[in-house]
Formats: C-alpha cells, sequence, structure tokens
C-alpha cells in the first residue's frame, strides 16, 4: 500500500488531505459523492460477493459515469490482485519507501 500512497502524495497538492487519507480515508474530508465510491470500492474489496447491480446503481445516481464506475472497479481489482500475489510470494515492501509512504531521499 504504501506505494500507493507515494502515487497519491503526486497527483493532490494537499499533503493533510493524502495523509488523512493514508490514515484512514474514512476521516479523509472527501465529498459525498466521492465518499460513496470509497465506501463502495471497500466493499468491493473486502467482500466482493456481496457487491451487485444495486451498488452501481447508487453510484449511477450520485454522478458517477459508467466509465468512472468501471475504471474504479479496474483500477481496484487490479491492486487487490496484485497485493494478493505480492503477499503469497512473501514479496517485501518497496525499500525506497519510508514507514509513512513517503519517497526516501537518495
Amino acid at each position: 500500500m504504501r506505494a500507493h500512497l507515494y502515487d497519491l502524495r503526486s497527483e493532490v497538492d494537499d499533503q493533510s488531505l493524502a495523509d488523512s487519507f493514508a490514515n484512514d480515508w474514512r476521516t479523509a474530508e472527501l465529498d459525498p459523492q466521492t465518499m460513496g465510491l470509497m465506501q463502495y470500492v471497500d466493499k468491493l474489496t473486502k467482500t466482493p460477493a456481496a457487491c451487485g447491480q444495486g451498488d452501481v446503481a447508487a453510484l449511477r445516481d450520485s454522478g458517477w459515469s459508467d466509465v468512472a464506475i468501471s475504471d474504479a472497479v479496474q483500477v481496484c481489482s487490479y491492486f487487490n490482485y496484485i497485493n494478493r500475489i505480492a503477499n503469497g510470494l512473501g514479496v517485501d515492501p518497496e525499500d525506497w519507501l519510508d514507514a509513512a509512504g513517503n519517497k526516501q531521499s537518495q
């Protein structure tokens, strides 16, 4: 997960938001639409069999396009997949990140 934090910090110009998101995304100051999407990908990660058309409909109703929903599902699923592979093979976290997920100075 630490590499994702570095990516987030490089994409947003708000260190406080990135830090709060890294510590617990539920406490980050996200707009209701984004919070709904985050709740969905959390559900997709933890209980994928519980996800269904009702979840997709709720996301559409909150303003997410089918393309955005598909993108979110694919990104979430990819990271779940690759993390499962890394965990299954005992791959150590990247050594170029510190404990907080920041890129270490060279």
